[in-house]
């Protein structure tokens, strides 16, 4: 759906193209490395459900594939553009589809965008639906549900500590290391006094013996 829009002389794809476009690195969440024989397996099964149709160009003996998605489904354009940026990078918000879409489609507002995410959700099997909002968020998320359900949780963004916070720790950890060792060597002493005093006490029976 993408390279149909995005790169319409190089459509439909072959095989190999495919698999590039699938382990595409910029506009892809997850990426992925997926080798021929997996493309292959995904597309025997698009095939069984009418949504891939093998074509064949004049005088090429490399067969190639174009997606019937949009088609099956009576996609509108601005709904097609919404499913595959779906498809591609996960749930987002309307602000993000739209900011996302331009080589896909042009939306002339965010009110567009949320049109399509209307039509696509209200259908008797709806395509998107609407995730809870996340605390602090001025946007829900939308996810497609042409794989079910969406199991999605929001990315854990690692918050890292301030250089003063990293260095207080590092001397806490200093000084703790040297306390433990303090602890050590006391232990250490003790014993030493101790032998050295039961060495004494021996050596004074000796000698009043």
């Amino acid at each position: 759906m993408e390279k149909q829009r995005t790169t319409p002389e190089y459509y439909p794809l072959t095989l190999n193209a495919l698999t590039n476009a699938c382990n595409q690195l910029s506009n892809r969440e997850p990426v992925v490395s997926f080798d021929e024989k997996t493309v292959v397996r995904a597309l025997d099964s698009l095939r069984d459900k009418k949504l891939v149709w093998v074509v064949s160009a004049a005088g090429s003996r490399t067969p190639k594939y174009e997606q019937r998605l949009t088609e099956v489904l009576g996609l509108k354009e601005p709904e097609a553009a919404v499913i595959c940026l779906l498809l591609l990078r996960g749930p987002q918000t309307p602000g993000e589809l739209r900011s996302r879409s331009g080589r896909l489609f042009a939306f002339e507002d965010l009110g567009q965008v949320e049109a399509a995410l209307q039509g696509l959700g209200d259908r008797p099997a709806p395509l998107v639906k609407a995730l809870p909002k996340q605390p602090g968020a001025r946007e829900a998320r939308y996810a497609h549900l042409l794989s079910g359900e969406p199991q999605w949780a929001p990315p854990v963004r690692e918050v890292r500590p301030e250089a003063a916070t990293l260095e207080v720790r590092a001397e806490n950890e200093r000084l703790a290391a040297l306390e433990q060792r303090v602890t050590e060597l006391t232990g250490v002493v003790a014993e030493l006094r101790k032998q050295l005093e039961e060495f004494r006490k021996h050596s004074s029976s000796q000698l009043t013996g």
